[in-house]
């Protein structure tokens, strides 16, 4: 779990990458919570979902975003922590041409920024999104968005309240070609203090269903 010092917008930015010995592994890029409430590259569903795309091959990283930890930089609202998620992706890109597949998981917070990056980056082929804020923040962006994905709610979360994530994928779900994994766990609060293990379960079956349908819609076609 080597720690790594990339250039971002607003100065370097440092992070923890796994690099897969598999030739051309798949990417996963994961994104942590708001800073302001004490998110960083080692939260714990972050890191969770880090081991969990580690363990399935892929090469991942995790960072701080501008301001965190030892990462250059002053919080910037989202728009800059956006540049941030795009430099991650350009940097793990640039050691990895030849991989054809690339994932992007977020947090909070980092939910948010994910889904961002995803409408900017068309070569995202699958996303995960753990407790996306969408009451405080307008998810309308995603129209068309690119591709289906996980998302994931705490049936007690008073900060992402479900119903509010509820109606995203609602909506989502009646875009063509778009089919949202959406799980409810429904003890669980925004810091999803016992779930750790259902999220890591949760991703890992979601991914390895949507990479075994690839194929098969490949031959199909």
């Amino acid at each position: 779990m080597p720690e790594v010092m990339f250039a971002g917008p607003d100065g370097r930015l440092e992070g923890r990458y796994h690099h897969s010995e598999e030739a051309d592994a798949p990417l996963a890029l994961v994104l942590h919570p708001h800073p302001h409430h004490g998110g960083t590259m080692n939260n714990r569903i972050t890191y969770s979902m880090y081991r969990s795309f580690e363990k399935m091959g892929f090469s991942v990283m995790r960072y701080n975003s501008r301001g965190v930890g030892r990462s250059q930089g002053r919080y910037d609202g989202g728009i800059g922590e956006i540049s941030d998620a795009a430099a991650a992706l350009d940097w793990m890109q640039s050691i990895n041409p030849n991989s054809s597949e690339l994932w992007i998981a977020g947090y909070s917070f980092g939910a948010f920024i994910g889904m961002q990056l995803l409408m900017r980056r068309p070569e995202i082929s699958g996303w995960i999104s753990v407790a996306p804020p969408a009451n405080d923040y307008d998810f309308g962006f995603l129209a068309p968005c690119p591709c289906g994905g996980l998302m994931i709610a705490g049936g007690k979360d008073d900060m992402a309240p479900e119903p509010g994530i509820r109606k995203l994928v609602e909506k989502l779900n009646t875009q063509k070609n778009v089919d949202v994994d959406y799980r409810v766990f429904d003890n669980a609060n925004h810091i999803f203090a016992h779930e750790a293990d259902l999220v890591s379960e949760a991703l890992e079956e979601h991914v390895s269903a949507r990479r075994a349908e690839r194929p098969l819609a490949l031959t199909m076609d």
